[in-house]
């Protein structure tokens, strides 16, 4: 990404991204459409009301993780790959601990954490079998998305991608015969999504260890260089931090949606699976974007990575408003593909007609983000976040829910939040800091 064209790299890199991240969302939402319409509005409740519980254990290893991509790009791009291979290494024992801290803390405490979230009693059931479940399988998550982070950040987007459409496809596959032939019910949903996602980890794992280039993985190699394992936590810290705490925030947002139901909890979460796919262009985007800066401030090329970050962001912010308005359009249509219950079509469509119109400002904080991360500045966007998408979230949701009395408020908390952060981001952007005092590091 350090040669050639500006806008033909990041296009061909978030192209595969794309896909990749189409067939990922599939996961979930294979799991809610098939769960909705085969066993009912409940089970729907119990598997997508959960999602919000699923991303607080695991966003923050993620985003820790995120570090060590923004260490291997910059190595990449430096042409340090004895450094790469280190970083590389150190991350993926990295992700095994982490997978074996969210299998335990996942499978003991998730009715600790259901309650927490006021999950309606007659949900609890089905949502703490398909969530233990889930965790008792998430290693295979977790060394996925470590060892896809490897690839996309030496640029090779497309061989996750293969992976992620076959073990997708084994997905649905699954989840019709668990669920559908055996009569597994919420807990054939949960053992098909472990099983594909683990799948893929085992074919990312093969792709690394057999390649010939500085990035291939080998077994011994692995374990933990104290120095780079300090850069990739001052790196991906911020980010797992900031991951770990909106997540939290968006538990107690979901408590509020329990409150008023599971026919709340459905619609939403059906709305909710709608925003996964339809922020598929951003994801793909902002991943581009870091890849991108980060290689190319690794070779000195300042003005090319400044070039590069405003293409992105301006390609992020303008298809996440297109494809919000054909949301907003839709959204019966689509809301009435997950469930039958007009109750719960009512919840999802109200919700999709308040923040559909305003995803151009979700874009736009997460493309700005990217750029920041990618120079090694995750700091600033953490702190934004925090202030914004936490404190005043839960501010607004405290204060408004009891006072007004009804779920509109929890809607607007998200656009609200989103303006408010978009607006500082700008700012520093703007400003050019994160292009400034950059040095090597490691």
């Amino acid at each position: 990404m350090t040669e050639g064209g500006i806008a033909g790299h990041l296009l061909r890199f978030a192209a595969p991204l794309f896909v990749g991240n189409l067939f990922q969302q599939l996961y979930n939402t294979a799991d809610a459409l098939i769960v909705g319409n085969l066993l009912g509005s409940q089970a729907l409740a119990a598997v997508s009301g959960t999602g919000s519980l699923v991303f607080m254990l695991i966003s923050f290893f993620v985003g820790l993780s995120a570090g060590s991509g923004v260490a291997i790009s910059r190595y990449f791009g430096s042409k340090e790959p004895d450094k790469m291979s280190r970083a590389i290494h150190t991350n993926i024992a990295l992700c095994l601990v982490s997978g074996l801290i969210l299998t335990v803390v996942g499978v003991a405490f998730t009715p600790v954490f259901l309650r927490w979230m006021d999950t309606p009693e007659n949900v609890m059931p089905m949502a703490a079998s398909y969530i233990r479940i889930f965790f008792a399988g998430s290693m295979g998550l977790v060394l996925y998305n470590c060892f896809r982070g490897i690839m996309q950040a030496v640029g090779d987007s497309r061989n996750p991608l293969r992976y992620l459409i076959i073990s997708s496809v084994l997905n649905v596959v699954l989840d019709l015969l668990f669920i559908g032939g055996f009569g597994m019910g919420v807990e054939g949903a949960a053992y098909a999504t472990i099983i594909a996602q683990l799948i893929s980890a085992i074919l990312c794992a093969r792709q690394l260890m057999r390649t010939k280039e500085d990035y291939r993985v080998e077994i011994g190699k692995i374990g933990f260089d104290l120095p780079m394992l300090k850069l990739i936590v001052s790196y991906g810290l911020p980010s797992g931090i900031q991951n770990s705490v909106i997540s939290i925030a968006n538990v107690l947002v979901q408590s509020n949606i329990n409150a008023f139901g599971d026919m709340a909890m459905a619609g939403c979460g059906a709305y909710a699976k709608i925003e996964g796919f339809a922020f598929l262009p951003v994801n793909s985007f902002v991943i581009a974007i870091t890849t991108f800066v980060s290689q190319n401030l690794g070779a000195r090329e300042m003005d090319r990575a400044r070039k590069g970050a405003r293409f992105g962001v301006w390609c992020t912010v303008i298809a996440a408003e297109i494809i919000g308005i054909l949301v907003y359009l839709l959204a019966p249509l689509l809301i009435g593909a997950f469930t039958s219950e007009p109750a719960a079509i009512a919840y999802g469509v109200q919700k999709s007609r308040i923040c559909a119109v305003f995803f151009f400002l979700l874009a736009t904080s997460h493309g700005l983000s990217a750029v920041l991360r990618g120079a090694g500045k995750a700091v600033v966007p953490m702190a934004v976040m925090l202030a914004f998408w936490c404190i005043v979230r839960v501010t607004i949701l405290e204060l408004g829910v009891p006072y007004f009395g009804t779920i509109d408020v929890v809607y607007w908390v998200y656009p609200i939040t989103w303006c408010l952060s978009s607006i500082v981001l700008v700012i520093y952007y703007l400003r050019g800091t994160w292009l400034k005092g950059f040095e090597k590091t490691a």
